[in-house]
């Protein structure tokens, strides 16, 4: 058995990558001690359950079996390389136990940041390091995670303090295009997820070009981001290897817009299309809902088929009623670890709502001029589609009354109920 295998099997594979960065096996699992875990980066609960497994080990399960070689694939591979800025400069004014310090540090921080978004890194060459977004496992959104990871990266590094006191920054660049990726095997020469493609060598390439401190994306990546971040166009740059410039941003910032849906899709959507059968049943618990009668209404369906396409076309439809609803948004990133990252975000949004809500009312009850009603809107509510009425139902009472929640499912319809 394969290390990585045995934490995937606790539900533990985040920590694969640097379980085998470190060196640690199925042989040494026995071994390890509390100061090998803190050195791995590894939770407390985690490493109690971890404890737990490997006192129940059966002895042949210690002994690892050859690892398979991947079989080559064809992958829409997002790759980043991270680049120690200024290393050469660094070793010389350094004692070589420090910089040895510094670049064990560095590719501690960066693995734990990588290892966070699911990336995976293919190879550490000299101070810079080669990572893969979508191999071995591919996510919808593997271009933002490249982006997100190396923004954390520079962030993690410029906390790192040499014993000179001298700041160690990096520089990133990320692509995305197609290549061949799997294990190289020639007689008893190997490399492990290897990659054939343009893409690995634009990424390096790109590097260059970064200020310290920086991430560039070419334009496949910058494609595939939306708005989903800030950019500054770098505008064509030559790239030795490559025959024609290259269209290069570098990441500003933070995300720019409030829906992840919208921020990735508006500049390239398209009229909406079917979905009827969906739409009449939403539609007809708004019709209730404006009645008076709270009603919620779940969309549920694999990923990619159009549910939050649905729900931006029913906020802005004109049939609701003639003024539009008034629209929370609350974003569960999809690359977080946490199962409750969406209650925690309902739960910060609520309080928030609320605070505002009490806010609301103790200017109305000391006659305010420019009071806030209850529902959040200026004056009477004239330009929030309804005024609140303290007397409507909120939408828990709902949940008492039958029929007064729907669900649809975007996969089965026939499931709607």
């Amino acid at each position: 058995m394969q290390i990585a295998e045995w934490l995937e099997k606790l539900g533990l594979g985040q920590y694969a990558e640097r379980f085998v960065q470190n060196g640690v096996d199925m042989g040494v699992l026995p071994e390890l001690m509390d100061e090998d875990f803190d050195k791995l980066g590894v939770l407390l609960g985690h490493r109690r359950k971890m404890l737990r497994a490997i006192a129940d080990l059966d002895p042949a399960a210690l002994i690892a079996s050859p690892a398979p070689p991947h079989d080559a694939e064809r992958r829409h591979l997002t790759v980043m390389f991270c680049d120690l800025v200024g290393s050469t400069a660094l070793s010389a004014r350094l004692d070589p136990e420090d910089m040895w310090e510094v670049i064990r540090a560095y590719r501690a921080a960066c693995a734990r940041v990588i290892s966070a978004y699911d990336g995976s890194i293919a190879r550490f060459v000299g101070d810079g390091i080669l990572v893969y977004f979508g191999y071995p496992r591919a996510h919808e959104d593997d271009a933002e995670r490249a982006v997100r990871a190396g923004l954390d990266a520079i962030s993690a590094m410029r906390q790192l303090k040499t014993s000179g006191d001298e700041r160690v920054e990096l520089r990133i660049a990320i692509a995305t295009g197609l290549v061949v990726v799997g294990d190289l095997i020639s007689g008893d020469a190997s490399e492990e997820s290897a990659t054939v493609g343009d893409t690995p060598n634009l990424a390096a390439r790109l590097q260059s070009l970064a200020e310290p401190g920086a991430v560039v994306v070419a334009s496949s990546t910058r494609r595939l981001l939306g708005d989903l971040f800030t950019f500054r166009n770098l505008g064509r740059r030559e790239v030795k290897g490559i025959s024609e410039p290259i269209a290069v941003w570098a990441v500003e910032g933070a995300p720019a817009s409030e829906s992840r849906f919208e921020a990735v899709h508006a500049a390239r959507s398209i009229g909406f299309v079917g979905r009827k059968e969906e739409i009449e049943l939403t539609l007809s618990r708004q019709r209730l809902a404006w009645q008076g009668q709270g009603q919620m209404v779940l969309i549920s369906g694999e990923a990619g088929i159009g549910k939050s396409r649905m729900v931006a076309m029913l906020s802005e439809s004109p049939v609701l009623g003639g003024a539009p609803p008034r629209a929370i948004s609350v974003l569960a990133v999809p690359h977080q670890q946490c199962a409750s990252s969406l209650c925690r975000a309902t739960r910060a949004r609520c309080r928030h709502l609320l605070a505002r809500h009490a806010r609301a009312k103790a200017r109305q009850a000391r006659g305010d001029a420019g009071a806030w009603n209850a529902a959040g809107c200026p004056g009477d509510g004239a330009h929030c589609g309804t005024a609140f009425d303290p007397n409507r139902r909120p939408l828990s009472a709902a949940r008492s009354e039958p029929g007064a929640a729907a669900a649809t499912d975007l996969c089965h319809p026939s499931r709607s109920a």
